[in-house]
């Protein structure tokens, strides 16, 4: 499994996780939080691997496009960078000026 694709998916499951049924929200938490194989869910589920599997792709894509239309993760990724880069630019600008960087801190704060 692509660490890439795992990382979006957990990312993508922290944001929109709500939003799946608790199936598909313990097949995907099991999957890629806790690194349960296939055969491992199979397994607690008294159920096929090749189900799990189909649950799980088809959860990647429900993820995908709930990511498609409201772009909670995008936009979060677009704020932090916007915010490191006001960050520097104050404090490059404005050495002194404290407060602009403490405001900075506690919005990026509020992001995490």
């Amino acid at each position: 499994m692509e660490i890439e694709k795992t990382n979006r998916m957990n990312a993508l499951f922290e944001f929109y996780s709500t939003l799946l049924t608790e199936k598909q929200m313990n097949y995907m938490e099991m999957y890629y939080a806790d690194d349960f194989s296939l055969g491992e869910i199979a397994e607690e589920y008294d159920i096929s691997r090749q189900a799990v599997y189909d649950n799980i792709k088809r959860t990647e894509k429900i993820l995908e496009e709930y990511e498609k239309k409201l772009h909670l993760f995008s936009d979060y990724i677009v704020r932090g960078e916007l915010l490191d880069n006001l960050k520097k630019y104050v404090k490059e600008t404005y050495p002194k000026d404290t407060t602009i960087v403490q405001y900075i801190e506690q919005i990026q704060e509020v992001e995490e």
